[in-house]
């Protein structure tokens, strides 16, 4: 099977740019809840529907390794999106060191994630070692990495990053497109906390997650682009040394008290 040609992924992005743009934004009411559907997300509906993983005929016209070539030019694409929402850091510069602490200390959220999910992981789900590569994060680029290097490419800790860091890739930036709005609707956090929690060391998803709370607080659209810029930006210096002193180590720990929970006759995955 031929490799699919570049002009073939552009010409299914730009299909699948114009649908969204064609249905627009879509708000939908809960109660005192509201959920804001932003173009992004029927874009990201459409190109999952033109994908030969999801419908097998289209592989005639797609040829392999699409997912592969559209990967490496992620990156730049979103890259405009977050040089937009970081020069809006010079003219809430206050507001930023004023939330300083509250930057740092939100970086600690991988503890969450880890003690959340691991139980779910090991107890319910049944898995191993691959519980600790799926859970001690949210798995992005430096994750990715330091699991890699710490286990090797062939063991269930870097399959279980592996695993997250797909399912980030494909359905994150949906997602934090679509919780942020449903959230502040809620009048529970305070929007800089919102804003802060945007941050979370993968560009796409703080575009996404900015754009939609933008969307939900026009008024404090500048704010909350200058936070998400400050918070992916602490992320992405500050989540390595997290990660490798505190939640790695953590995850190793947690994951054995669990297994002994669990029993050794659901071990497979460990050999």
């Amino acid at each position: 099977m031929r490799p699919t040609p570049i002009w073939i992924i552009v010409l299914t992005v730009c299909i699948a740019i114009c649908a969204g743009q064609w249905i627009g934004i879509q708000r939908i009411e809960f109660g005192i809840a509201r959920i804001v559907l932003l173009p992004l997300v029927f874009a990201f509906i459409a190109g999952l529907l033109m994908i030969p993983a999801v419908v097998p005929p289209l592989r005639r016209i797609m040829g392999e390794g699409a997912g592969q070539r559209a990967s490496r030019i992620v990156g730049a694409a979103v890259m405009p999106v977050i040089v937009v929402l970081t020069a809006s850091i010079g003219t809430n510069i206050d507001e930023l060191v004023e939330t300083g602490p509250a930057l740092i200390a939100q970086e600690f959220g991988n503890l969450g994630t880890m003690l959340l999910a691991m139980p779910a992981a090991v107890l319910a789900f049944k898995m191993g070692r691959e519980s600790i590569g799926a859970t001690f994060s949210i798995a992005r680029e430096g994750g990715l990495a330091f699991i890699f290097d710490k286990y090797g490419p062939n063991t269930p800790e870097a399959t279980g990053v592996t695993a997250v860091y797909i399912c980030g890739t494909f359905f994150g930036t949906a997602l934090f497109t679509i919780m942020p709005p449903f959230v502040a609707s809620l009048e529970i956090f305070d929007i800089r906390a919102l804003a802060m929690a945007c941050g979370t060391g993968c560009a796409s998803m703080t575009g996404a997650c900015a754009t939609a709370l933008s969307e939900e607080v026009p008024a404090q659209t500048e704010l909350i682009g200058a936070l998400a810029a400050g918070s992916n930006l602490m992320s992405g210096v500050s989540n390595l040394f997290i990660i490798i002193f505190i939640t790695v180590p953590l995850a190793e720990i947690y994951y054995r008290s669990l297994a002994k929970i669990r029993g050794p006759q659901a071990e497979v995955s460990d050999v």
